[in-house]
């Protein structure tokens, strides 16, 4: 007899989520990546991070035998990461009508509907929690902090969680001291957030360009002459082209004061919680960085699974559940998630802030 699948079972959903193959973003995917010993067994992560080492080995004397070599401290804080949990209702309505994208005359039994419409919900509820670990990974790569406002339903706030990766004052910004659009040094103050980083013994390898900026830096006299084959000075190549991320354009490889960076436009954009349509990235700003600067951790999740009394706990970075509302006759699906960004060294980006543009 043919083994019966259970389209309502929690890990047969974790199964279907699977399956999806999530869209790729820029800050998640490239700078944020999440890897083995990421995903925790527990309600609260453990992130840390240090600074990077610049300390040489000493010379010995020849009465001694070895110099002991201090042990490189390290920062670690305990979060608990934020909930996240989008959730769609199947109705009888929605069993009777035609679907998006099904055939006119479908021939499908409510089952049958249900089904596609499981499958559906899930890549979609997926998606929106994507773009929100996409704006968290920028928040957290911007301010070197994330603050993160909870909903308790669509139109009532609740509190305002606050997460931050430094102590007093963070270092991890830079200050032009003349505006691009207005004959700044651009090829110095990048070079300068460049060495920032390396001082730090840490990697500078992508320079991220808010879209104006990259208008006002391709524009730019000085990076025009010195992008002429016959300046003498090699300084890279333009060769704008897109990219697998929305929203991101590849200007090309250029070098500044020795750092060959991979130049990005960014003009990636997300409604926010107000239905709002912003830009993940200002506009008016630039940051220098490398990949896997950071990695996205999740906590685990703990619930009631549909048919069941008992709590079960999942460490997933996502977890589906499956909610029956009988007097109404109807079933709702949640997908659940807890993710935080954190950097995995003290300030591995330079965000300068509003690089051109008059200040108010």
């Amino acid at each position: 007899m043919p083994a019966v699948l259970n389209f309502f079972d929690t890990y047969t959903l974790i199964a279907i989520l699977e399956e999806i193959v999530p869209k790729q973003t820029f800050f998640r995917d490239r700078y944020f990546p999440t890897g083995e010993g990421d995903i925790f067994a527990s309600d609260k992560v453990l992130t840390e991070y240090r600074k990077g080492d610049r300390k040489m080995a000493a010379f010995v004397s020849s009465r001694a035998s070895d110099i002991p070599m201090e042990r490189r401290g390290y920062a670690i804080h305990e979060y608990q990461p934020s909930f996240i949990a989008p959730s769609r209702l199947l109705t009888m309505d929605d069993l009777q009508k035609r679907g998006f994208g099904e055939a006119l005359y479908p021939g499908m039994n409510k089952a049958q509907r249900a089904a596609r419409l499981q499958a559906d919900d899930l890549s979609e509820m997926d998606a929106r929690i994507v773009r929100r670990e996409e704006w968290m990974c920028a928040q957290t790569m911007i301010h070197n902090a994330c603050s993160m406002q909870t909903y308790i339903d669509n139109e009532t706030k609740g509190e305002v969680l606050d997460v931050k990766f430094f102590d007093e004052v963070s270092e991890h910004t830079y200050t032009v001291a003349k505006k691009w659009d207005a004959d700044g040094n651009i090829r110095g103050d990048v070079t300068a957030m460049c060495r920032m980083l390396s001082r730090r013994g840490l990697a500078a390898a992508d320079l991220l360009l808010g879209t104006d900026v990259a208008e006002v830096v391709l524009a730019d006299k000085e990076m025009r002459e010195l992008l002429e084959k016959t300046s003498g000075i090699i300084i890279g190549e333009v060769n704008q082209q897109l990219t697998q991320y929305d929203g991101v354009v590849f200007i090309g490889q250029l070098n500044f004061g020795g750092f060959h960076l991979n130049v990005f436009s960014v003009d990636e954009r997300l409604v926010d919680d107000d239905g709002e349509d912003k830009p993940v990235f200002p506009a008016d700003s630039a940051m220098v960085t490398a990949p896997a600067c950071g990695h996205l951790m999740y906590g685990q999740i703990t619930q009631i699974d549909f048919g069941s009394t008992e709590y079960t706990t999942y460490a997933k970075s996502r977890v589906p559940k499956l909610i029956v509302d009988q007097p109404n006759d109807a079933r709702k699906l949640r997908l659940a998630s807890r993710p935080l960004a954190a950097p995995k060294n003290y300030c591995p980006y330079i965000f300068a802030e509003k690089v051109i543009g008059v200040d108010p």
